[in-house]
């Protein structure tokens, strides 16, 4: 906790520096970037560019500074803490790199905010940025420790053995390792780093889901083509491994990591999914199929149409095999689409009211921010007790997830 008289001062200046939040974040990065080019490798720069990134670390600051000095967010903030801390060891963070970004975040703030930051301010709020450093040190060595990297030499080199179309603007690689380590255990949820270096010279990172449990000394990864809205470019590294990745080809893969994963309880299970989080859900049910074919399990997923819906035949050929599961597809563009083993087919987007849940069920999540609010929202309606609701996050916002 915030030393008193820091407390107090974080308390009376959280409200402005909230507010200038997004000016401190975007001065925070150019200023860094600037002295550090080597670390735009390392952050994602679609979400620079889309400004995404820099909103996402001014709200995860003042969330951070606003349970340090209220009396909310034990829990939540560990949950958070924890999903923070698996992403930055999926690319390796390092200890160091938090005092170049320690010093760069407090200049910004003095450099936003003027006069208004006195030494006092400075102390208070640089006592918050390194309670919230110290936290993710710890729990980021954790994972190192347990995974037994180094995060300096935190990639290793993997072969395409075969490139599947799996649906529309979704492709599914199986990697295999160039060396003799074998496949490092995992468990079903969990993602791993794909680092490519782009046209340029440009290094980038960016987090699949493993879709499907360990096979034949190989892991699988399924990645959709983010395309272009508008307001953002396409994304560069699943453009990039859509048009560029084939068979043969080699690419840089992280260990497992991410801490959506099943509990190994026989409790009833409900899995939702919409578009490509359904990759942790393929992998779950793959696994579950393998080692508890008989759990009661309720996979919901909603998709465009069946030409979008990725993973389909692999989750029906698990499904044929387990007598407990029921699944529910939602296709806003429902069209003739024949339903396969256990599935029961539903046009409109997914509506869970009224939906018979098993009894003390686990749920887990994944999918856009928006559809997991509205399905986490029906869910605690509908009884669910809160701790009983999982869910994953890709991208910068994971503060923001349960708003």
């Amino acid at each position: 906790m915030l030393s008193t008289d820091h407390a107090e001062i974080v308390r009376a200046t959280l409200p402005a520096v909230a507010a200038h939040g997004t000016q401190i974040t975007a001065e925070f990065y150019d200023a860094m970037f600037s002295a550090h080019p080597e670390l735009r490798h390392v952050f994602n720069q679609g979400n620079q560019a889309n400004g995404e990134q820099r909103q996402a670390l001014a709200g995860a600051v003042a969330a951070f500074a606003q349970r340090m000095v209220g009396e909310d967010g034990g829990a939540s903030m560990q949950v958070m803490l924890s999903r923070i801390a698996n992403k930055h060891a999926s690319l390796g963070v390092r200890p160091e790199q938090y005092t170049i970004v320690g010093r760069h975040l407090l200049e910004a703030v003095a450099t936003v905010l003027g006069p208004a930051v006195t030494p006092e301010v400075h102390a208070a709020w640089s006592e918050v940025y390194w309670l919230f450093a110290t936290l993710l040190i710890a729990e980021e060595a954790r994972l190192y420790q347990r995974t037994s990297c180094d995060p300096a030499t935190l990639f290793r080199t993997w072969r395409v053995v075969e490139r599947r179309p799996e649906a529309e603007d979704v492709v599914t690689f199986v990697l295999e390792p160039t060396d003799d380590r074998g496949v490092p255990s995992y468990r079903p949820g969990q993602y791993v780093s794909v680092a490519v270096t782009l046209p340029g010279g440009l290094r980038q990172p960016r987090q699949y889901s493993l879709s499907r449990v360990p096979a034949d000394g190989t892991i699988q990864l399924t990645v959709r083509r983010v395309r272009g809205d508008g307001r953002a470019p396409d994304g560069a590294v699943s453009s990039f491994l859509h048009q560029h990745v084939s068979e043969g080809d080699e690419l840089e893969v992280s260990p497992p990591f991410g801490d959506l994963v099943l509990d190994d309880d026989l409790q009833p299970l409900v899995l939702v999914s919409a578009g490509i989080g359904i990759t942790p859900v393929a992998a779950m049910i793959d696994h579950l199929a393998a080692v508890a074919p008989e759990r009661r399990v309720l996979a919901l997923h909603a998709d465009r149409s069946e030409s979008t819906h990725a993973l389909r035949g692999q989750i029906a050929t698990a499904s044929a095999s387990m007598p407990g599961l029921d699944r529910i597809t939602w296709y806003e563009e429902p069209g003739g689409s024949t339903p396969s083993a256990n599935e029961e087919i539903r046009g409109g987007r997914m509506d869970i009211t009224g939906l018979a849940l098993p009894p003390k069920a686990r749920v887990y999540m994944c999918g856009p921010i928006p559809f997991m609010r509205d399905v986490r929202r029906a869910l605690l309606n509908g009884g669910v007790r809160e701790e009983r609701v999982h869910y994953e996050v890709f991208g910068p916002d994971l503060w923001n997830q349960s708003d």
